[in-house]
């Protein structure tokens, strides 16, 4: 934009808003929070392979294999959904106290549903593969979901203004200001697995483990100004 054109436009704005003093207008003014909840459609887990976990009875080679056959087993691309984050051995220990060197590698799994996610922790722990945590949970429409939930707060909102003016003997105007500044996600990060702290790996051994991951909660508040006539 010119420089010209942009002062004009801004001039024009002031003008208006000097000429527009919105409190001396009859109005109503409303919040409204629209709330849904989601299941989580991308699941991060940490999975740590270590020798010391097997106190030295299992390779990190073995390991390894045995990661990857069940991953594989349960349609798991490793390509696309398996990283690796780490790589360490206790290298400096076995020069300095001459203890048997023990390997470790740390990975990033990516699930894209909770029922196999929770196969393959069962799966992993009957291969002795035991240290996986859960990072995050993420849900992939989560922008498509927000705009929804704005425009179904902005209905609600209308409707708490009808209800309250109707028995005003007054009428609901146009919409003079809308904010939608305020929407709030519940964990989305911070998701965690529910129950299976409850569980010994000696039972886990012996069952198939369900579990049950928060949903993601996602508020949307709007606040409108409705003139009144």
């Amino acid at each position: 934009m010119k420089p010209w054109i942009f002062l004009i436009f801004l001039f024009s704005f002031i003008s208006f808003a000097q000429e527009t003093d919105y409190s001396k207008i009859p109005q109503l003014q409303t919040k409204a929070t629209f709330t849904t909840e989601v299941n989580p459609d991308k699941i991060t887990l940490s999975i740590v392979l270590s020798e010391e976990n097997t106190r030295g009875r299992v390779s990190l080679e073995e390991l390894e294999s045995r990661m990857k056959q069940v991953l594989i087993s349960n349609n798991v691309d490793i390509q696309k959904q398996l990283t690796l984050t780490d790589l360490s051995s206790n290298f400096r220990d076995y020069f300095l106290k001459k203890t048997e060197v023990q390997k470790s590698k740390n990975y990033q799994l990516v699930i894209y549903d909770a029922v196999d996610a929770g196969k393959i922790l069962t799966d992993l722990e009957s291969k002795e593969i035991s240290n996986v945590q859960l990072l995050k949970t993420e849900y992939s429409k989560l922008e498509e979901l927000k705009l929804e939930l704005k425009g179904k707060a902005i209905l609600k909102a209308k409707k708490q203004a009808e209800e309250m003016v109707k028995n005003l003997n007054q009428k609901l105007g146009p919409a003079l200001f809308i904010s939608d500044m305020e929407t709030n996600i519940t964990n989305l990060l911070q998701g965690r697995v529910r129950g299976i702290n409850a569980i010994t790996n000696d039972q886990l051994q012996n069952v198939q483990l369900s579990i049950d991951f928060n949903t993601i909660r996602v508020d949307a508040t709007v606040t409108v100004y409705f003139r009144l006539e």
